[in-house]
């Protein structure tokens, strides 16, 4: 009995060391699971719903609900003026489409920069900022840039004709008259990723309504150019007038009179200054 009894000791012991063995390697694998889980948990990045769009897109083209989706986006790197609500891309009781007015590739951001406002084709009208008006200004190969104008670009506007320079003389003068205008149509074209270059009649420029007037009235009363304005350039441009004079200098300045007499003494002729008659 005594060797049965001390065999089932032994047994007993065996079995229990190794249950414990057998528990210290489940609560060490749990551990550790648990362990690499709060370690996932804390590399996750937070996110939040953008709308982008389905496939591309370009200029003209309307955009619906079909056309959209809801992706998640990390919070820390959204582009700015993203949608995140249905709600704000077709409101309520507005015709439930946007138009492209710059080209979007699949899955972009939807952004306010790249649309008409809800229910507006892609016209001028879509592209003014508030409170901004369009104008039109008359331009050839010479003073619009030989062509290579296009909607987006920046421009410097000159006007040439008739003033008064600084000692209160009439004489031809070029002038800036407005720097840094944004041109958001050449002819009818206000697609902003059109490339080839446009021998244009007229640009359309976003402007307020005080220069409209001024504009208005420098190409009634003499000749517009424009510069184009580098697109790294965010340089300002002081006020800058030059006159026909500052060009070809006093052409009609008088000279300055010198009389004299001269008198011979043997060989010598002496020549002697005297007051000019009037």
């Amino acid at each position: 009995m005594r060797l049965i009894f001390g065999l089932v000791l032994v047994v007993g012991i065996g079995l229990a060391g190794f249950a414990v063995y057998m528990a210290r390697d489940f609560i060490g694998g749990y551990q550790a699971q648990l362990d690499a889980e709060r370690a996932a948990r804390q590399a996750v990045i937070p996110t939040v719903d953008v709308f982008v769009v389905n496939r591309t897109l370009r200029y003209g083209q309307q955009i619906t609900a079909e056309d959209i989706r809801a992706v998640k986006w990390p919070e820390n790197a959204i582009p700015e003026g993203t949608f995140q609500k249905i709600e704000d891309i077709f409101p309520a009781g507005e015709r439930p489409f946007r138009t492209v007015i710059r080209a979007m590739e699949k899955d972009e951001a939807l952004m306010p920069v790249k649309v008409s406002r809800p229910g507006a084709d892609a016209g001028v009208s879509s592209r003014l900022t508030q409170g901004m008006r369009a104008f039109a200004i008359r331009v050839d190969v010479s003073s619009g840039v030989s062509g290579f104008l296009r909607p987006g670009d920046r421009v410097d506007v000159y006007w040439s004709g008739t003033g008064v320079n600084s000692v209160g003389e009439s004489e031809a003068i070029t002038k800036l008259i407005l720097a840094n205008v944004d041109l958001i149509a050449v002819d009818q074209i206000a697609d902003i990723d059109r490339t080839a270059p446009t021998i244009a009649r007229t640009i359309t420029v976003e402007v307020t309504p005080r220069q409209v007037a001024a504009l208005a009235q420098a190409q009634a009363s003499g000749r517009l150019s424009l510069a184009l304005v580098g697109a790294q350039d965010e340089t300002t441009t002081d006020a800058v007038e030059v006159g026909q004079g500052e060009i070809i200098g006093e052409v009609n300045a008088p000279q300055k009179q010198s009389c004299s007499i001269r008198t011979r003494r043997g060989a010598e002729i002496i020549e002697t200054p005297i007051p000019c008659p009037n």
